[in-house]
């Protein structure tokens, strides 16, 4: 018997990855989701509740609650002491959608997106980055010296030139992504935008432990001398993320899941 496709053992051996890892499916993806939007519905009324008390108040095993909370980055609010500066409404609120739907079953259907700040020679650069919410790869990027709309759009512009149009959108309130100008592109290029509610920065999480790997694994930013030098290692930072580094959650890079996802391998058995 011939086999006219490589084995699983040779395209795993092709990716420099295990062969176990082939067959590896999410565990629990759909029940992690509800569980996700349950914490967060609880959340709206106790903003303060961390593990110990969601898993009184829900009722639910305290570990199963932490481990969920960590896997999409979700994050009680904490008061730090500073004074509550009210911001300008600057457009209509959108509602949350991830809330309304399964799971996403395959990459292009939800993306979330956010920013950070990198302090650079005593100012702050700003990273807007947006992630497939399916498997977690950074689709899109901007690296600009201001937290502006410009700064979102262009980190949109070049997830939609290199992956095509998502169903779903998701942000946060922030006055970057509530702006007309934003939601009046996305919406005219046929997404649906989804927001967090106001006041709950948990809703939008899935991308901060991404900022905060990407942190120490690019180490001290003013060991950079130039901001190109600085951009040319985020990308690269960027790269190893979505090719090389092992996602905790995925036993593999989101690269790498994505490919297996949208391409099973097929065995067809060539019989002489």
């Amino acid at each position: 018997m011939h086999l006219e496709n490589p084995t699983k053992k040779e395209f795993a051996k092709s990716l420099s990855i295990s062969r176990a890892s082939l067959y590896y499916k999410p565990k629990m993806p759909e029940k992690d989701w509800k569980l996700k939007t349950q914490i967060e519905r609880v959340l709206q009324h106790h903003h303060s509740y961390g593990h110990k008390r969601l898993a009184l108040e829900m009722k639910i095993n305290r570990k199963r609650i932490l481990r969920v909370m960590k896997l999409f980055g979700i994050k009680p609010y904490r008061r730090r002491g500073r004074k509550y500066r009210k911001t300008k409404d600057l457009g209509a609120a959108y509602p949350n959608l991830l809330q309304q739907i399964e799971f996403p079953a395959k990459s292009g259907l939800a993306w979330v997106s956010d920013f950070t700040h990198i302090p650079f020679h005593g100012k702050f650069l700003y990273l807007a980055t947006i992630m497939d919410l399916f498997d977690r790869k950074i689709v899109g990027w901007s690296l600009l010296t201001t937290h502006s709309v410009q700064l979102v759009i262009a980190a949109l512009i070049d997830a939609l030139e290199k992956h095509g149009r998502p169903t779903i959108l998701h942000s946060d309130q922030g006055s970057e992504y509530k702006s007309k100008l934003y939601t009046g592109f996305a919406e005219q290029v046929g997404i649906q935008i989804s927001m967090s509610h106001k006041g709950s920065p948990w809703e939008n999480g899935y991308q901060e432990s991404f900022y905060g790997q990407l942190k120490v694994d690019l180490g001290d930013p003013n060991r950079f001398e130039t901001l190109g030098e600085l951009t040319a290692a985020l990308y690269l930072q960027m790269h190893y993320y979505n090719n090389q580094r092992i996602h905790s959650k995925l036993k593999m890079p989101p690269a790498v899941f994505a490919r297996q996802q949208s391409k099973p391998l097929s065995l067809t058995a060539v019989v002489p």
